[in-house]
Formats: structure tokens, C-alpha cells, sequence
């Protein structure tokens, strides 16, 4: 049976030869963003005591619909307010409902590091990226071969950017080079769409001392942050918790005030 990651995979392949009928690398390379002077997510990240990267997105396979219609500004400049370390912005838009022009409107809206989340498969997306106004991409380790992982990495940092390199298994850690800056743990099985923070407590034990590490996805509570805290990790990626609640910018006070 084909599963929900390796669906979104071949989707965004087939987007990608799309993105390059359209547009060269230069193409990029002349537009506003290109030449601008990224932020460091790590450095914000390790700034704080426990550091939360906030997400925005409008639907997920596993969710459904959570915030369909959401003021991208006004999130943001919450965010912002509320002090988190960063903000991670969705730009697929057939699985998660996001557009490039998001990311667009959130890098003119504030000054936070913005991690651009997506499926990155083609080297083009990462210029791509730089042009649109992201300080971080994200890659996937579940999709990507060692020697991709690492050229990306790379030329996202030749480019100015950071790199958060995903895992959800140990039996991709072999993929983490010296160069990614941020280590993320998923919670979420890409494949089966479940989620465990129990993913997160057994795995930190194979990340390299001394590494820059963050728990992503499923993260609802205090408790659960204080606790990924003390096991190790520097920080955590918080999505649908917040964009679901009836009052986010409470909710996100409430979770960094705790940490």
C-alpha cells in the first residue's frame, strides 16, 4: 500500500517540474529576498531558555482543516509578541493548504526567523526558498538519500540559510551530517500519520552530544514541554495545538511562560 509520504513525494516532483518550467535559478536570484542577510533559528533557538518555533498552516493529512482561513499578519505578529524563537510556515499547498506568497506576506510582516517547511527534493526549491524570504529550510531525511541530505545542506548554507534535518527512526541518523544546524525529532509517523511523544524521549538518545536538537509535532501541554526540556531538547516545533485553540495567543503565552 502506498503511503500518505510517499504520495506527497511524487505530488511534489511532479510540482517541481512545474517550478522549472516557470522559473531559472536566476530568476531567483534577482528577486527582493535573494540578497537579504538571513536570522539564525539556532541562535534564537539557544537564546531562550527553551525555545518554540510556532507554526502556521491550514490543514494537514492527519488533521484535516485546523485554520482555513487564518490572518497569516495577525499570526505572525502574535507570534512575534509572544516571544517565540521562530516561525515555521507550510508552503505545500495540496496536503497543507499553503502558498509560497505565505511566506511572502510573514517575512514582510515581522522580523522572526522563518523556517520554510517543505518537501524538499530538488535544489531549485531551495533557491527558491532563499528568494521567498526564509531563514531555514527544512529537510526530510525519510526522502532524501545521504548524499542529497548533505549537498542540500550545503548549498542552502552557501546561500545564507540553516538546515533542520528531520528524523522519525534511528535508521535514518546515519544521513545527519556535520553541517545541519538543527536536529529535529517528528513525532509523527509521515507514514502512518500517528504520533507519540514517546518518539522523542527514546530517540534523543541517538542524537550526538552537543547538537542542536528540537521535538516537532503532537505537543499539547506544559508538562510535555517541561519534560522535553529535561531530557535534553533545546526547543520544540508547536503547529496544531496553537492554531486549534480558541485563544492561541493565551495558549502560547501559558507554554512559554512554563519553560
Amino acid at each position: 500500500m502506498k503511503s500518505i509520504l510517499t504520495e506527497i513525494v511524487a505530488n511534489k516532483k511532479r510540482e517541481v517540474l512545474e517550478l522549472k518550467s516557470q522559473y531559472s535559478y536566476k530568476d531567483f536570484e534577482q528577486m527582493e529576498y535573494f540578497s537579504r542577510t538571513c536570522s539564525s533559528m539556532e541562535a534564537s533557538l539557544l537564546s531562550q531558555p527553551f525555545g518554540i518555533i510556532a507554526e502556521i498552516k491550514r490543514k494537514s493529512p492527519s488533521a484535516g482543516l485546523i485554520q482555513p482561513n487564518i490572518d497569516l499578519v495577525a499570526f505572525g505578529k502574535m507570534y512575534e509578541e509572544e516571544g517565540v524563537a521562530g516561525i515555521s510556515c507550510l508552503t505545500d499547498n495540496h496536503y497543507f493548504g499553503g502558498t509560497q506568497s505565505d511566506l511572502l506576506m510573514l517575512r514582510g510582516a515581522c522580523r522572526l526567523p522563518l523556517l520554510r517547511k517543505e518537501f524538499i527534493v530538488d535544489e531549485l526549491q531551495i533557491f527558491e526558498s532563499k528568494a521567498l524570504g526564509a531563514d531555514s529550510i527544512l529537510l526530510i531525511a525519510e526522502v532524501l538519500e545521504a548524499e542529497q541530505a548533505l549537498h542540500f545542506t550545503i548549498l542552502a548554507q552557501s546561500l545564507g540559510m540553516e538546515v533542520i534535518m528531520e528524523f522519525h527512526s534511528p535508521d535514518q541518523f546515519f544521513k545527519i551530517n556535520d553541517h545541519v544546524n538543527i536536529i529535529g525529532i517528528n513525532n509523527r509517523d509521515l507514514k502512518r500519520q500517528r504520533t507519540s511523544l514517546e518518539i522523542s524521549q527514546e530517540l534523543i538518545k541517538f542524537i550526538p552530544s552537543g547538537r542542536t536538537c528540537i521535538s516537532e509535532s503532537g505537543i499539547r501541554t506544559t508538562d510535555e514541554l517541561i519534560k522535553l526540556r529535561s531530557i535534553g531538547f533545546k526547543g520544540a516545533l508547536i503547529g496544531e495545538s496553537i492554531l486549534k485553540n480558541e485563544r492561541p495567543a493565551k495558549f502560547l503565552s501559558q507554554l512559554t511562560e512554563a519553560v
